[in-house]
């Protein structure tokens, strides 16, 4: 399986393209839309997931929208697609800021007679951006590594989950290129099992060593000595540092404090919320309750169970031993500003 090619978004024909990530790591399955409601359900649904992933999906949505649509119409369909897109996911700043640069650019072409490639054309600045960004914050993680080592992730932070080759899971890779990384473990990531599933296919693919295990497990490995550092990404970053992630980070990132064992973020400056102060302000999203008392729609537990199912936690900055992006890496106590 080592080095099939692979891609999780992308833009050909005047449609965009997907990779169902539902459907992994049994079935590799790609989907072709124009349509804007599509690639909202898509978001939704998980089939396009991972913060940048997420913003990039939502600017082609915005772009499709105006489509072949005649010029007296364009106004209210790129409104509608616009509030449409806005309320697939609460908690991933990414998929806001896209938004408004689409928007702006909405606003300075709308008298234009190609609004779409316009439109079309900062979509495609947005992707290469979070491509160029990946590559950065991968080139800049090598840093954090002193020795050659074992490291934790939690999640899935690579291709899946950006334009590029990914946040946390590029600073593995590129470390892995340098002969840095000698062993992966990757969290299975609760309820939803983006790590079983989603790292793992990455790791298979890209041939680097690893293990799954279940997200209790991690306690044991730092215990026993078997992880250098952990590295994940991020949905949201306040300014102080406090960040939002897949729900499990928090945990990871005590742990790690407990057996002093430095806990990193990997994330672009665009996932830095600039608008908030603390953690304390970040909307946190919550599931639906069949995904936890469902696997892949084989019910595991009685439906009248309540059920608590946050997609997301925050962990306080103090917990945070560095921020790595594609500008540098910072280091606690942060203040980014404004």
């Amino acid at each position: 399986m080592k080095n099939k090619e692979y891609f999780s978004i992308d833009f050909k024909n005047n449609k965009f393209v997907f990779l169902d990530q539902t459907k992994l790591p049994l079935q590799e399955t790609y989907i072709e839309t124009d349509n804007y409601e599509r690639i909202a359900e898509a978001i939704e649904k998980l089939e396009v997931r991972g913060a940048p992933a997420i913003g990039i999906t939502a600017a082609y949505g915005l772009a499709l929208s105006v489509k072949n649509i005649p010029g007296p119409e364009i106004q209210t369909a790129f409104s509608t697609a616009y509030e449409r897109l806005k309320r697939t996911r609460p908690t991933a700043v990414n998929l806001f800021a896209a938004l408004d640069l689409m928007q702006q650019t909405f606003d300075e072409i709308k008298t234009s007679n190609n609004i779409y490639d316009g439109l079309l054309s900062k979509a495609k600045e947005i992707h290469q951006d979070d491509i160029d960004k990946c590559e950065n914050i991968g080139l800049n993680g090598l840093a954090v590594f002193k020795k050659k080592s074992r490291v934790l992730t939690h999640c899935n932070t690579g291709k899946l989950a950006t334009g590029g080759n990914g946040t946390a899971f590029n600073v593995i890779k590129k470390g892995f290129e340098e002969g840095l990384v000698e062993f992966v473990y990757a969290d299975e990531t609760r309820p939803l099992l983006q790590g079983s599933r989603l790292t793992a296919f990455e790791l298979e693919r890209t041939g680097i060593p690893f293990a799954i295990q279940s997200d209790s497990m991690a306690a044991v490995l730092m215990s026993q000595g078997k992880v250098d550092f952990v590295i994940v990404g991020a949905d949201r970053i306040a300014l102080n540092g406090d960040t939002a992630n897949k729900v499990g980070t928090y945990n990871l990132a005590v742990l790690c404090n407990y057996h002093n064992i430095p806990f990193y973020i990997a994330a672009p400056t665009t996932t830095i919320d600039r608008e908030i102060a603390t953690g304390a302000e970040i909307e946190i999203e919550y599931r639906n309750k069949k995904e936890i008392t469902s696997i892949n729609g084989n019910q595991i537990t009685p439906d009248n169970y309540q059920v608590f199912s946050p997609a997301f936690d925050v962990t306080p900055s103090h917990l945070i031993s560095g921020i790595i992006t594609e500008e540098k890496v910072y280091i606690f106590p942060y203040n980014f500003i404004r």
